[in-house]
């Protein structure tokens, strides 16, 4: 099977800027990665690490001073980042989708929910009014709102945050895309309804044997169910692989810091260690490692040479001088 067929959607060292009054801030520096249909990608960092700015890239909706400079989008082998925008405004629902972070401020709060939903359907599909209004109250009750008839007469004002977020998640699938982006989907909701939101989310993706896109800052949250882990920085790729490798094998710097400041069934009784240091300034990218200002264990090289990323097993990959070191070392034990 050839690289096109296998993986429905693949970035090619991706590159997106904002150009302000200050200069260029390059968000995304040379991103790679490939998804396959039905499997699920989790893109962990903190904030300012270019993980949303890589879903917005993907999805052709950044801000105005925001642009693509490099790379590629494929999408069944086809650069996206090609397209003009009537296209890829049929792409965007009918294909990929979005959940934003905050369901308050994505949904309109002059309409009703069942509004807001049937119009998503009549633009993406050629379903009649009728139908679409069917269609509504089907992706409500698949979504596991309850007496979705009446829901939807109501605004997004009316409904608690776990609501409105399954509304957004009705929205996201209503016209069933191959591609799912979710960006922090459960941030501003309690602990139980975040365990929900997940759990439904997984159902739905069996159901429909659509790929996600996992956008967030929480290692926790994505666990258990990701396929594939990819840990970014300043705009860049740290370290990816199987949530074995990251969790119990991490291989960057930062990939541990980030380890170390959750709380875990094993670290109760412990204080929890924060990463030291202010996240990186994008207006003033260092010529070297990202991380390298803040990481205990920099050495001399990570200040001036970027580190390609090197493998570390046939699943687990790391952009880290520390490993080149201990490979070194390993290969020089080896001959003596």
């Amino acid at each position: 099977m050839s690289d096109e067929s296998k993986y429905i959607l693949q970035v090619k060292d991706l590159h997106t800027s904002f150009f302000t009054e200050n200069g260029e801030v390059k968000a995304v520096n040379g991103i790679s990665f490939n998804l396959e249909a039905g499997k699920t990608l989790g893109i962990v960092g903190e904030s300012g690490s270019g993980k949303s700015v890589t879903a917005y890239s993907i999805m052709q909706i950044l801000a105005s001073a925001g642009k693509i400079t490099g790379g590629e989008v494929l999408y069944k082998g086809e650069d996206i980042t090609k397209w003009n925008e009537k296209k890829m405004e049929k792409f965007r629902g009918e294909k990929i989708s979005i959940i934003f972070q905050d369901p308050m401020t994505s949904l309109n709060p002059v309409f009703t929910v069942g509004y807001q939903l049937v119009e998503a359907v009549l633009l993406h599909t050629d379903k009649t009014r009728k139908e679409a209004e069917a269609r509504a109250i089907e992706m409500l009750t698949l979504v596991g709102v309850n007496e979705p008839e009446s829901r939807v007469k109501q605004y997004p004002h009316e409904l608690s945050g776990g609501m409105r977020q399954r509304v957004m998640i009705a929205m996201a699938l209503c016209c069933e895309p191959d591609i799912l982006i979710a960006d922090e989907p459960t941030t501003a909701l309690d602990v139980t309804i975040q365990a929900q939101i997940l759990e439904l989310m997984q159902e739905l993706q069996k159901k429909l044997g659509m790929a996600i896109i996992m956008v967030t800052h929480d290692l926790g949250v994505i666990a258990s169910m990701c396929d594939e882990i990819m840990v970014m920085y300043g705009g860049r790729v740290c370290e990816r692989g199987v949530a074995d490798d990251i969790f119990y094998r991490p291989a960057h710097s930062y990939t541990k810091g980030l380890l170390r400041s959750i709380p875990t069934a094993s670290n109760m009784n412990e204080k929890l260690v924060p990463i030291g240091g202010t996240p990186i300034n994008l207006l003033n990218m260092p010529e070297g490692c990202a991380f390298c200002p803040r990481c205990q264990d920099a050495m001399k090289i990570c200040l001036t040479k970027k580190p390609d990323e090197l493998r570390i097993s046939d699943s687990h990959l790391a952009s880290c001088w520390m490993n080149v070191k201990a490979l070194y070392e390993s290969q020089e034990g080896a001959e003596a």
